[in-house]
């Protein structure tokens, strides 16, 4: 075979092997585990992969006020898990700006030197969950996978998939893996009173929910461990205003000439959550610092 004609079957076969390499299944690639303790699942030209949280949030245990039932649940779960002994998937819901999704990134600052892990994935993301727990299965740490502001509209196909990789696959959950899920609803799909045309009752009384409510119901009951929040009252609110007011350097002056100011702040957004209480903290701490 002359050169040229070599050169020009070499062109070819290598254009094929592209062509055939584009319909195989993408490669996980192996991300720096070293490099941080929360990762984000992200997809680049239909490839995913795990990119390192290299500023991840720094909020401990002992700054989140008012949660103390939610928060000991929470972390008595991930202690379990962390030491190896069973532990559950964890659905937290209630009011917004109480915490939810604070208390996770606190307990994997108490355990991260354990060996606790965080994988952040968006709702978009979750047809990829038995990727990413493939890719975490031989590792010796122990991750949660991170689900917040989870709620889904009909037709979603990450629902099916968060369903399956709760409690439902052939093959059994890593132990090395939990599913840790915040949202506003406790059900995490739309209700609408059409569902409620499906319940029958019995002649002695009893209901039974028609088969649209139950499947919407049947996602949340694969978590294991339910933790609810709920508003803050007044006091609770000017306790977390306080607490995040030391934490910006105030002293007790400051933080007693801040009461009115904070219930201003409150009122004028229609809400005492601790979000609007960090809020305030760093307004009010940032123009009055010297």
């Amino acid at each position: 075979m002359s050169g040229d004609r070599l050169d020009a079957f070499l062109a070819q076969a290598s254009a094929l092997l592209l062509r055939v390499e584009s319909l195989l299944p993408p490669t996980l690639r192996e991300p720096d585990w070293q490099a941080a303790t929360a990762f984000r699942w992200r997809r680049r030209q239909g490839r995913g992969f795990l990119q390192p949280v290299l500023h991840a949030s720094t909020i401990r245990l002992g700054d989140l006020q008012n949660v103390e039932r939610q928060k000991n649940l929470i972390d008595a779960n991930t202690r379990q898990f962390v030491d190896g002994a069973p532990a559950n998937n964890v659905l937290l819901t209630g009011a917004r700006g109480t915490g939810k999704s604070s208390l996770i990134k606190a307990c994997l600052n108490q355990y991260a030197d354990r060996g606790l892990r965080l994988i952040e994935v968006d709702k978009a993301e979750l047809t990829d969950l038995p990727d990413i727990v493939d890719l975490v299965a031989g590792r010796p740490e122990r991750f949660i996978i991170f689900c917040d502001d989870l709620s889904f509209e009909e037709g979603e196909s990450g629902y099916k998939s968060l369903k399956v990789a709760l409690d439902g696959s052939i093959s059994a959950q890593s132990d090395n893996v939990l599913i840790y899920a915040t949202s506003n609803r406790r059900h995490l799909m739309p209700e609408h009173m059409r569902d409620n045309l499906g319940y029958t009752h019995q002649e002695d009384g009893e209901i039974h929910p028609g088969e649209v409510v139950e499947e919407k119901i049947s996602l949340s009951e694969r978590f294991g461990l339910w933790v609810s929040f709920y508003p803050f009252r007044q006091e609770e609110y000017l306790t977390i205003v306080a607490q995040w007011l030391g934490h910006f350097g105030c002293d007790d002056a400051s933080i007693a000439a801040a009461h009115d100011d904070a219930l201003r702040w409150a009122l004028e957004r229609g809400s005492r959550s601790g979000r609007v209480a960090w809020q305030f903290a760093r307004d009010w701490a940032g123009k009055h610092a010297r």
